[in-house]
């Protein structure tokens, strides 16, 4: 019985440790490459915010045709079981993405041993300065209170001013999420995405928590970068958006984080960043 339960704490802490921050300081030093990318990547955005928001709207304006066109439509579909939607979303969602971003991503094994999923490039090609994903997730401004949804979350997401983002799509994490997102619906209108939620994002960019952390021998080919949704964001593509604050009486603009490509990335290649590597 020992035996058996400290080898699956072995397997877990495999798995864990890749997203454990005092663990990945500690082998910085050990990493030549990615202190070297870290110093150099974190200086300038590879893309400005308008940039950015060209590529969603691109993307966004498309699911929302294949949506039905209509809000009240869309509606419709986030009050059906999330089983429905897994079953509708994922072709049209990743059949768009190729279509007119070029490639597609999708959640699988990764390749790193007992990382446990990973993010791949299943299509297509992924141009260098490509927004690749987004991070999903609840919004929580250095104020407020999030430590019960840390504890054991390997997701939480720290920007640069200490904005953290909750990626983890389970437990108290999820239900947070699901509930800020319901308080902030105007009308038929959905302000965030919960698809992400599910195993089947509607928006098919939402993976980016996934994105495992590079290593000599798999060096980041992706990096974070923040971006902040501005004002003039079409009302009725907000609903394509992974993200939400957690109060909704904040003045600030919504916090995103995008992963752009650092080089050309082939169709069957695992996405990898930098952990320690943000552009602000």
């Amino acid at each position: 019985m020992l035996r058996t339960a400290l080898t699956r704490f072995r397997n877990k802490w495999k798995s864990y440790r890749h997203r454990f921050v005092p663990w990945v300081v500690l082998n910085l030093s050990k990493n030549e490459k990615t202190v070297r990318q870290v110093t150099e990547r974190s200086k300038d955005k590879l893309l400005s915010d308008e940039e950015v928001s060209q590529s969603l709207l691109k993307l966004f304006r498309v699911l929302l045709r294949s949506h039905g066109g209509a809000a009240h439509t869309h509606f419709l579909k986030q009050i059906r079981s999330e089983e429905e939607k897994c079953e509708e979303t994922p072709v049209c969602g990743h059949n768009a993405m190729l279509q007119h971003l070029g490639f597609s991503i999708d959640r699988k094994p990764s390749t790193l041993p007992f990382a446990g999923t990973g993010v791949f490039v299943t299509k297509g090609f992924v141009p260098k300065g490509a927004t690749v994903a987004m991070y999903p997730g609840t919004v929580y401004q250095v104020y407020e209170p999030i430590l019960l949804q840390s504890i054991r979350n390997p997701f939480v997401f720290r920007c640069i001013d200490g904005v953290l983002i909750d990626g983890n799509d389970k437990g108290i994490s999820k239900i947070v999420f699901k509930s800020c997102s319901g308080r902030d619906r105007i009308g038929p209108l959905m302000m965030s995405d919960t698809s992400w939620l599910t195993h089947s994002p509607q928006n098919p960019l939402a993976v980016g928590q996934y994105v495992n952390n590079c290593s000599n021998k798999w060096p980041a080919n992706v990096c974070y970068q923040e971006y902040d949704v501005p004002d003039n964001f079409p009302i009725e593509l907000r609903q394509y958006l992974p993200n939400v604050n957690y109060s909704q009486d904040t003045l600030r603009p919504l916090r995103c984080v995008v992963l752009v490509s650092l080089r050309d990335i082939a169709a069957g290649e695992e996405l990898f960043s930098n952990y320690y590597t943000i552009v602000h």
